[in-house]
């Protein structure tokens, strides 16, 4: 007996795109989280830039209205909770064939956070977090494969943090799930190498977004202050998507502050950097 999830594959069947599209259509985002911050920032660089845009968000309304501002012909918009399996293959397929026939780059930017006191955050926000930022990224991987492989040089990009560098104190399980980005970017980056997929990762430090309207009581945000802006990660990741490299780049730090994290975890002992990033969270 097949699934519900099966059903929907099959019933939602890759439609060979017409061979002209292959090689010379305009290349295409579909971009998760897109009504807002990163995700819209990043929709409305790759939009101007000539890409065809893919718009999904739990957000439909927020998502819709933004496709509307990007000119007719140039974005495809709808409903996407990153969590639904059945909603990434309907999603997925009306983005094929809007999008000519090709998925180039699936950006993985949803995500939601919760601050505080690792005991005084209820339990709920806790395993929301760990379904749409780690549970919603890999659904959509999985179920945007078979796109990606018919894409000739694809890209999955997936938005994660900073605090994947280090654990940060009263964002311990926002934290958590940016280390579980960063390992599943660089196993799927080496799995799916023989399909010529690429898997990179993007480690902004704090960002100027409504997520962070309520980071006063966070100490190192207290300290390293947030200084970088949407359009500031959205620059990096046009530089991921289309930078031709000699070297295979997995992890793309956003801002001087991440990348001197990233670089004294590299260099520093353990113990030095632990330090470091508790006298921050003071």
């Amino acid at each position: 007996m097949k699934t519900a999830v099966t059903a929907a594959q099959d019933s939602q069947a890759i439609q060979p795109p017409p061979e002209s599209l292959i090689p010379g259509g305009r290349p295409t985002i579909f971009v998760t989280g897109a009504a807002s911050g990163i995700g819209r920032a990043c929709a409305e660089l790759f939009a101007r830039r000539g890409w065809f845009v893919g718009l999904y968000d739990i957000n439909a309304d927020g998502v819709a209205a933004l496709a509307s501002t990007l000119g007719e012909g140039n974005a495809v918009s709808g409903p996407l909770d990153v969590t639904d399996p059945e909603e990434w293959h309907r999603a997925l397929a009306d983005f094929w064939r809007q999008g000519g026939g090709r998925l180039d780059v699936l950006l993985n930017n949803a995500g939601i956070l919760a601050s505080g006191r690792f005991e005084e955050v209820p339990l709920a926000k806790h395993f929301a977090m760990l379904r749409v930022n780690v549970q919603g990224m890999v659904t959509g991987c999985h179920c945007a494969f078979r796109y990606l492989q018919r894409t000739p040089g694809s890209h999955v990009i997936n938005i994660a943090s900073a605090t994947a560098i280090y654990g940060q104190p009263e964002l311990v399980t926002y934290s958590g799930t940016k280390f579980a980005v960063r390992g599943f970017t660089e196993g799927l980056d080496l799995e799916w190498n023989k399909f010529g997929i690429r898997v990179s990762d993007i480690w902004p430090s704090f960002v100027k977004t409504a997520m962070a309207d309520n980071f006063d009581h966070i100490p190192s945000a207290k300290s390293l202050g947030i200084r970088l802006r949407p359009v500031d990660v959205a620059s990096t990741v046009w530089t991921c998507a289309t930078a031709i490299q000699l070297i295979r780049k997995i992890h793309w730090t956003v801002g001087f502050q991440a990348w001197v994290l990233s670089l004294a975890t590299r260099l520093a002992p353990a113990a030095i950097t632990r330090w470091v990033v508790q006298r921050l969270a003071v």
